[in-house]
């Protein structure tokens, strides 16, 4: 292929499919700029495993080790949790060098159009260099990676409470890092301090209710408003703020068209959750890993291109209703204010569907579903549930399907080892199909 695929953003979802795809033998580009400001934000073991995984390198020296987090949440505090603090900016300088080390072309530039028919896509973009000047680059593919700032394209989406989060930056001196989420009759604060001194401030509010003021009393407003929380006090004392208060949504959204044949949304571009998860980087790569796998399917096999593009909206999907699910029961949570606008918007959205279905094994089925198999999308069997309606298709690399479909066809009675001898197992894998199986309440 001697056009390039073009990745729009080189955030960690851009970066993590602009890597895959170089593992698959794509020549890419990444179209990216630097943010605006800097921001702190607090991640999980988890991510640091999923950047690790996406093939990062020099992003991980980004992170830095764990800390104290305290939560502050329907009048009780809870300080047994640590999470690691991270510099945006530094991580996505991180990510920008690993880029570069894989053998990505990296353009440092303002996207101002993509146009882009059956046969063509046309990127133009601006540099600061020549701020004047307008460049164009032909793709074969278009990957939009650029957050809550990619442009909607007139796609239908499916939004959430509108919400609005105030960051303000503080300096004071040095102290040891933490962190804390504290709940308040409007909203709810995040608030972070690193080694340095550096605070970072941060409110959330309800836009249609929060009544905020202009843009020139806004660093004012947040001011008096953290002097009200007494859990602010230690990341406020003998602290200054620093410029003005950065105003940024924080509405939760879905694209409900995230691929098309020749183009493809991920992380935040595709869906986007409330901030209260915890989970923002988490489930921007989780939409990115297996992006690449869609990509490779819809260039090199049109038969498949209904079945992959199916397959990716299908996880988009099924990550923002879990991801929303997870924050609506933390909301549910806090009761103090039940009748409050920003409060009662939250407890009962997106669904009262609980985040996990109680499933017995009579539920089961096998379905043909799109899957991942060295980097392409193929249709195969697997086992859905009412819990896991996406299907499982391997245990421990035990085919499921075949197993479920045995243990369902056995005679009365039949021991369930018995059921299962005619499949090819080892061993190993009988004894774990079989404890799996009993973990559904049979025997």
């Amino acid at each position: 292929m001697h056009k390039p695929i073009i990745v729009l953003g080189a955030g960690p979802a851009g970066g993590a499919v602009a890597l895959g795809l170089i593992r698959l033998g794509y020549s890419v580009t990444v179209i990216g700029q630097a943010r605006p400001f800097d921001a702190v934000e607090g991640i999980s073991e988890r991510v640091v495993e999923g950047l690790r995984g996406a093939g990062f390198h020099r992003a991980l020296t980004a992170i830095r080790t764990p800390s104290a987090r305290n939560a502050t949440w329907n009048g009780e505090s809870n300080s047994a949790n640590t999470e690691r603090l991270i510099s945006r900016r530094m991580l996505d300088a991180g990510i920008w060098q690993d880029l570069q080390d894989a053998g990505a072309k990296c353009v440092e530039g303002r996207v101002t159009g993509v146009e882009q028919d059956d046969t063509t896509l046309n990127v133009t973009y601006q540099t600061d260099t020549a701020p004047n000047t307008t460049q164009t680059i032909q793709g074969a593919f278009l990957v939009e990676a650029r957050g809550r700032a990619a442009p909607s394209a007139r796609l239908k989406r499916f939004r959430g409470a509108e919400t609005v989060s105030l960051l303000q930056y503080w300096q004071g001196p040095a102290a040891e890092a933490q962190s804390a989420a504290v709940s308040f009759e409007d909203g709810w604060a995040w608030m972070a301090m690193t080694e340095e001194g550096k605070r970072y401030l941060q409110l959330t509010f309800d836009v249609a209710t929060a009544n905020l003021p202009p843009k020139a009393e806004l660093a004012q407003f947040c001011t008096q408003r953290l002097l009200t929380i007494p859990q602010a006090a230690p990341f406020m004392a003998n602290a200054e703020p620093i410029g003005d208060p950065h105003a940024r949504t924080s509405t939760p959204i879905l694209c409900e068209e995230a691929v098309g044949d020749r183009w493809i949304r991920v992380g935040d571009a595709a869906m986007a959750v409330d901030p209260l998860s915890g989970n923002g980087i988490f489930q921007a790569m989780s939409s990115a890993l297996q992006a690449p796998a869609v990509i490779n399917t819809l260039l090199k096999y049109p038969e498949r291109i209904a079945l992959a593009k199916a397959f990716h909206q299908s996880r988009v999907n099924a990550l923002f209703y879990r991801f929303a699910r997870i924050g609506r029961d933390f909301y549910q949570m806090e009761t103090q204010w039940n009748e409050r606008p920003f409060w009662e918007s939250r407890h009962h959205w997106p669904d009262d569907i609980p985040m996990h279905i109680a499933t017995t094994f009579d539920e089961f089925e096998v379905k043909t579903m799109p899957v991942v198999q060295e980097g392409e999308i193929i249709a195969a069997d697997v086992v859905v549930t009412p819990d896991q309606p996406l299907g499982i298709w391997h245990l421990g690399g035990i085919e499921l399907a075949p197993v479920v479909l045995a243990v369902k066809q056995r005679k009365e009675r039949q021991a369930l080892e018995s059921c299962l001898s005619d499949l090819a197992l080892a061993p190993s894998q009988r004894a774990a199909v079989i404890n799996w199986l009993q973990g559904m309440g049979l025997r």
